[in-house]
């Protein structure tokens, strides 16, 4: 057996599709069909059968993917146990975040990581999903929530303020209940609950993924939105409706794994993260 076939099992179980596992794999999608063959072909049964466009695993399938994720996580500790000998804080760190926080907060403030380690390269990953800091598809991940299992690392970095804004200016005529909102599959978000919990008989009339896209539409008076203070409230264009205090409040988590807390360039990162976040606790807590 070719151990690396298990590699393509794998993203091609997590993707559910050949385009979208060759492009996690970045090679063309003839290869991933190939490697899977050849991987059925040596262990002698289908594992995967094509339905609605997607790729289900068989029994056999998801049973032989359990086994191989467990494979890849611990192909991926033995890379960090490797990698924790090296003191030096160089090479790459990759850090994952919602666009937010990697567009409004952090981005602005890696001269001063770069001032203290200047042979560290970063690597942003803006992206509402989960990426896997198991799978080192990230060494650190900073999410808008608790995680409820998995082996990691985590500490708070913040507690996060939202609030109600519209425009600033005062001749655009905005419909009191004319709102902006994520896309239906951030529903699930409290802030999104919220909304929906306000809304009554009033009206979506734009949804979007990019929180940056949803400020710009409230301050054009598309509509009103619920934002987070730590990025609207700097905005000259918007202005904080319904008292000073956040209408809800999020927790921002760290997560690390603990085979990449003792690499000198994520221990590092991992510290300066703590003192941006730590220095500007109000700011996103967004009280006055």
């Amino acid at each position: 057996m070719n151990w690396d076939d298990l590699r393509f099992l794998v993203v091609l179980g997590r993707e559910g599709t050949l385009a979208a596992a060759a492009r996690s794999l970045k090679v063309d999608q003839t290869t991933v069909a190939r490697r899977l063959r050849a991987l059925e072909d040596t262990l002698g049964t289908p594992l995967f059968e094509r339905g609605e466009g997607r790729w289900h695993p068989t029994p056999v399938g998801a049973r032989v993917l359990e086994r191989s994720a467990r494979i890849e996580e611990d192909v991926a500790g033995v890379v960090r146990l490797a990698e924790a000998g090296n003191q030096a804080v160089s090479g790459l760190v990759r850090i994952t975040a919602v666009s937010a926080i990697i567009g409004e907060y952090l981005v602005p403030r890696l001269p001063d990581l770069y001032a203290r380690h200047p042979d560290l390269a970063v690597a942003l990953i803006a992206s509402n999903d989960n990426l896997s800091v198991a799978r080192r598809e990230a060494d650190i991940a900073i999410r808008l929530a608790r995680p409820a299992s998995g082996d990691f690392l985590i500490r708070k970095l913040a507690d996060v303020g939202f609030g109600i804004y519209g425009a600033a200016r005062g001749d655009l005529p905005v419909r009191p209940d004319d709102w902006v909102a994520y896309n239906q599959d951030l529903a699930h978000t409290p802030e999104m609950q919220r909304l929906d919990a306000m809304l009554g008989k009033g009206r979506v009339r734009l949804r979007s993924n990019s929180l940056r896209g949803l400020a710009r539409a409230v301050a054009d008076g598309i509509g009103h939105g619920i934002l987070p203070c730590f990025m609207a409230d700097l905005d000259p264009s918007l202005v904080r409706l319904g008292g000073p205090e956040p209408v809800l409040t999020r927790e921002l988590w760290m997560l690390i794994h603990p085979d990449a807390r003792p690499q000198a360039r994520v221990a590092a990162s991992a510290d300066w993260l703590v003192e941006c976040f730590s220095a500007e606790a109000a700011r996103f807590r967004g009280k006055p």
